[in-house]
């Protein structure tokens, strides 16, 4: 008896998202599955209802989510809907089960298995399945083009005949995947680009997207390619050299975050206040708390003529590639346990033992 997979119809505000595409849909029923969707779980994403039929899958009835042996979402499903899933059902998607205490006892208690992916090992061989890479790439993307929409400047130079308008001088902090597609994008609209991360081995790559690398001589290299906390004496350094700097930028845009944790606050009040007038900051990092201080996640501000956007959600506006990524990362990641049909779990895989969930380990 083939699996029966649910693909839900996102539920959470903004989000426009889905998990499996009409493209997926077909290789999880090649694979063994029987597919269902959710009606217009696709739609926001301009995926049709007949596109998701001609690939061969299902419209899902009132007591699929019962059935479904496992459950393919972007957002973590509210805790009542878990409580709706079949006992011992499989669920993956982007979960956060230790932001919700709710959330997280309806997972213990229908005994779902749990692969929340954002846990997943940051491994060559999990690349293809990595959610948090594919949809940073799309945020960093966006939120460049947001902070080109905000800026009251050219990003490029321009020669009119009204004299020679100089480039934009445009800074991203974080050179994570958001960070180096906000350079790559920023350099595009010809803007002149900087790029800022405490660790130095991310030089090569900031410099090879054509932004030059702004080397505070603070280094915060750590393990996992993620960085270490600064101590309060190279945190003050790092600030004080930053704020200087800061005077003469026309755009930041920060992208710095670690998985789990608030955004670090790099961008102080302080350093706001010493910008230019009609300066723009656009913190990409607002869903985590944001990397400056004035960010008000959710809103555009005005702090002493300098404009402060947190946006949120900044994958989903990009809905159509950004699922198109996110469906075949979890296609990949799927792969590794549905076969022939039927759910088979190799525990000392790697990739599953360290993605799953439970209760007791946390």
């Amino acid at each position: 008896m083939a699996v029966e997979v649910l693909v839900v119809k996102e539920a959470a505000a903004g989000e426009r998202r889905v998990a499996a595409t009409p493209e997926t849909a077909r290789k999880l029923t090649a694979l063994g599955a029987h597919v269902w969707f959710e009606l217009g779980a696709g739609s926001a994403a301009g995926f049709t209802d007949p596109a998701y039929l001609e690939a061969g899958a299902h419209p899902a009835t009132a007591t699929t989510p019962t059935q479904a042996d496992l459950v393919l979402c972007v957002q973590p499903p509210a805790a009542a809907s878990i409580g709706g899933l079949k006992p011992g059902a499989t669920l993956v998607g982007m979960l956060h089960p230790q932001a919700d205490a709710a959330r997280a006892e309806a997972l213990r208690a229908q005994g779902i298995v749990a692969f929340p992916l954002e846990r997943l090992p940051r491994t060559t061989r999990a690349q293809s399945m990595d959610v948090l890479s594919s949809q940073a790439g799309m945020a960093g993307y966006k939120a460049t083009l947001i902070a080109a929409q905000l800026a009251p400047r050219f990003f490029p130079m321009l020669t009119t005949a009204a004299g020679t308008i100089r480039p934009s001088k445009v800074l991203v902090i974080g050179a994570g995947v958001a960070g180096l597609q906000a350079i790559a994008t920023a350099r595009r609209l010809g803007a002149q680009v900087e790029g800022f991360d405490v660790r130095p081995e991310t030089r090569e790559q900031i410099e090879s997207l054509g932004g030059k690398f702004l080397d505070l001589g603070v280094s915060a290299a750590g393990e996992g390619g993620y960085a270490r906390q600064l101590t309060a004496e190279e945190l003050a350094e790092q600030q004080r050299r930053l704020g200087e700097h800061l005077k003469s930028v026309d755009v930041i845009v920060t992208t710095a975050a670690v998985p789990g944790r608030p955004a670090p606050k790099i961008v102080t009040a302080a350093m706001v206040a010493g910008m230019k007038p009609g300066s723009v900051i656009v913190d990409l990092a607002a869903e985590t708390g944001g990397n400056c201080e004035a960010t008000r996640p959710g809103e555009t501000v005005d702090v002493g003529g300098v404009t402060v956007a947190g946006p949120l959600d900044l994958a989903s506006m990009g809905a159509v590639h950004a699922s198109e990524m996110y469906a075949r990362n979890v296609l990949n990641f799927v792969a590794l346990f549905l076969k022939d049909g039927t759910l088979e779990f190799d525990w000392d895989d790697e990739l599953l033992a360290r993605t799953r969930w439970s209760a007791e380990a946390g």
